[in-house]
């Protein structure tokens, strides 16, 4: 049996209280992704931690440091399954460092609204990811409803 992955994401927010915009990435690659959006992050190297892999991660495809907030609650303690060999922790996160830049795997970054739900599942997520936003949204609605408008 091959041993599962673990990969680490998360959900930028432009404020961990009061959510009214999240940042998405655009990959560039392997070539069934290319051009689709995703949570930024990655995979978690043998003895890392997985916070410290988000971390790692964002520094390196962002250029940013984070505060790490919630973890988005997935039915297996290794998180949102991807696929037969590899499952996805997903943290809400802020950035209080740095200015997000598409440094390594990503064209693109893009800050959507929150407020318009169907705006943001309407853009073309990896499959594997569009579950894991459909959760997030539910579980920021009742912040979002709160938030001033930008």
């Amino acid at each position: 049996m091959t041993e599962q992955i673990q990969v680490v994401g998360a959900a930028i927010l432009d404020s961990l209280e009061r959510p009214a915009r999240m940042l998405v990435a655009r990959r560039t690659a392997p070539e069934q992704f290319a051009g689709l959006w995703e949570f930024p992050g990655g995979k978690v190297e043998d003895g890392e931690e997985c916070e410290a892999a988000l971390h790692r991660e964002l520094r390196e495809e962002l250029g940013v440091r984070v505060s790490l907030g919630a973890e988005l609650p997935a039915a297996a303690p290794a998180g949102w399954r991807l696929n037969e060999r590899a499952s996805m922790r997903v943290w809400q996160a802020e950035v209080t460092d740095g200015e997000p830049r598409p440094l390594e795997d990503h064209d693109e970054l893009r800050w959507v609204g929150l407020a318009d739900r169907q705006a943001v599942l309407d853009l073309p997520w990896i499959p594997a990811d569009f579950p894991i936003v459909q959760a997030l949204l539910d579980a920021l609605s009742p912040q979002v409803l709160h938030a001033p408008t930008p």
